[in-house]
This record gives structure tokens, sequence and C-alpha cells, in this order.
């Protein structure tokens, strides 16, 4: 291979003896956990509402920013399960730039796989044991998820990862909700297809190990715009839409349908202010149709201390070095409103 094999990393058992998590955490997990999977079957009415940084790039600035939620939660409590985005993988389209803390602690310096793996634990065990949230990772590396399996209450599979086989299934094996993106062209057969991988039973190789999985029935579906023929951003959270994938839905023997809409990317246009009307639009949508309102159960929203995005290196707290996010006031403030529908 045209590689360098520096060094072989510590496998996910040895990480998790050495930075285990209590009782305590373990309740946390279990009860959040229940929580969310209540909501993507139905049993639950509440939103479920992902939160939180493009990236997870600065430990102190995101678990400042999941404390503010803490407090956000308590007052919203009896409408909205916040689950804090804490995404420790960031997917590029051409391969270039900041792949996220697991690959880079430190944004400023060079990578150290090793320290990322134990970075990103780490930042997953303190929102769980300082803030009494579960959070979500993207699962972006199928072989890197033992590494937080224990921790996690919700997970996503990209638009870009949404096609591949391993992502598919090692999703059926999962033991939390995923949520499966539609890819970048916008098929949503391609989302529709994945979703029914990860919720049947597969045998494959994992980590080195013939593994049998017994299939993941809380798979569900995410919208999240796309890119068309000319490179322009498309959305795919209006009314006709989400109604084609309910049809899409009706046509499957599918578990636990839902729909979850991602508020950025391709809806949004990359626009982080445009994300509040459009949790307003769907939200009507919802009021106006039973059977929307049953299908779709909560949004994904880029979300940070301070509005919008900054190069690496230029060290202003709390805000984004990836794609750009909705600050913290607009972010309560939008928070609040929609615990008011």
């Amino acid at each position: 291979m045209n590689v360098d094999f520096e060094k072989k990393l510590t496998i996910p058992m040895e990480v998790k003896k050495m930075f285990p998590i209590d009782d305590n955490m373990r309740a946390v997990i279990e009860d959040k956990r229940e929580q969310i999977k209540k909501i993507i079957s139905g049993e639950d009415s509440r939103l479920l509402l992902v939160i939180g940084p493009c990236s997870a790039d600065n430990e102190a600035s995101v678990l400042d920013y999941i404390t503010r939620l803490r407090a956000v939660q308590d007052r919203v409590k009896e409408k909205i399960l916040i689950v804090p985005r804490v995404f420790t993988n960031k997917p590029r389209t051409t391969g270039d730039g900041y792949k996220g803390l697991v690959h880079q602690p430190n944004p400023t310096e060079k990578p150290d796989l090793f320290k990322g793996i134990i970075a990103t634990r780490g930042i997953h065990m303190r929102v769980v044991k300082e803030t009494g949230f579960v959070s979500a990772d993207e699962m972006l590396y199928p072989e890197n998820y033992r590494y937080l399996d224990d921790l996690l209450g919700y997970t996503t599979v990209g638009a870009r990862s949404v096609e591949n086989q391993q992502h598919r299934l090692v999703a059926s094996g999962v033991e939390i909700p995923v949520g499966m993106k539609n890819p970048t062209g916008g098929d949503l057969s391609v989302m529709i297809n994945a979703v029914h991988a990860a919720q049947h039973r597969h045998s494959f190789l994992y980590r080195g190990w013939a593994v049998h999985s017994y299939g993941n029935p809380f798979a569900h579906t995410v919208l999240r715009g796309y890119t068309n023929s000319r490179g322009r951003s498309v959305p795919n959270y209006h009314y006709e839409d989400i109604k084609n994938v309910i049809e899409l839905y009706s046509g499957s023997e599918l578990q636990n349908p839902a729909i979850i809409i991602d508020t950025n990317h391709a809806n949004s246009g990359k626009d982080p202010f445009e994300q509040p009307r459009i949790v307003n639009e769907v939200m009507n949508y919802r009021k106006y149709n039973p059977e929307i309102s049953k299908m779709v159960k909560g949004f994904l929203i880029e979300s940070y201390i301070e509005d919008g995005a900054q190069k690496i290196g230029e060290g202003v707290y709390g805000k984004s070095i990836t794609d750009a996010c909705l600050g913290w006031e607009k972010s309560e403030r939008l928070v609040l409103e929609l615990a008011e529908y």
C-alpha cells in the first residue's frame, strides 16, 4: 500500500478501561436512550432536537454551549427533548480541511489520532457527567464507533456515506436510533434503502471479527437537501417533499417510520440564519396535516455560541471553524419559540 503505518492504535476495549463510565453515568445514558427511542417510535409526542456546533472543535467552548442548553432544556422539557450535537468527525467534500476532533484535538496542530480518540471519548463523557445530557455524533468512520458505543444517544449516517455498505451494516448493529440522511444527489430511494438495510439482520466483517447484527428498528430518515447537476443547493423540507417520504414509507414494511429535518446544509444553502424560518415552516405543516405531525419527529440544527464561522487560528471563542452556525441568542429564542407550538 502507498501509505506509512505510523503506529497501531489502542483498541476500544482498552480505551474504555482507561476511561470507564460509572453507574450514575450509565443510568443517565440508558434513560435518555429510552426517551429518544420512544420519540422515534411515537410513544412520546415530544420533539427531538439535535442541536449544536457543526463540529466539536474546542472542548471548553462546546461544554460551555451545552451547559447553556441545560438551562433551556429545563424550560422546555414538556415539549422538547434536547440531544446536544457533539460531532467529533467532520466529512470533507474534497478531502481537504479540518476533519474533526478525532483527527486534530487541537485544530492548529498536526493530526494526532491517538490523542483524538482520547479527546473524543473525553468530551462525550463530560457531556453526560457534567450536564446530564447524552449526546449525538456522526458515524463517519464505522470502525471508530466502538470507542463511543457505550456513551452516545443518537447518531447519523451522512449524505456522503449513506450508500456505503459498511455504514449500513454497522448501523444495523447499533443500539441507538440512527438517522440515515438523503444522499448529496437527492435520490430518496437511496435513503429508504439505507433504512431498510439498517433495520435488518446481517453477517459481516467488522474490526477483524465475523459479526452478526440483530437489526436496528429505530433507523429512520433525515432530510438535509441536496445538490443538483449545476451545483446548486435544493431544499427538500417542503410540504410536498415530506409527503413524498411518507408515501415511500407507506410502500415499505419499515418499522417506526420517522423523519428528522436537517435545517442546515443544502436545506438552508448553508445559511444558518435560515434555520429558524425552516423550523417554523415545518411546524406549520405539522399543525396543518396530522400525518406530517405524526411522521416528523424533530430537527437537526447547527448552533454555537457566536454567529457564523471563522478560519482556523482566528481564535474567536465559540465560533465555528467549519460551517457557519446560528449564535446562542438566536438559538435560545428558536428553542423557546419551538416549545410554544
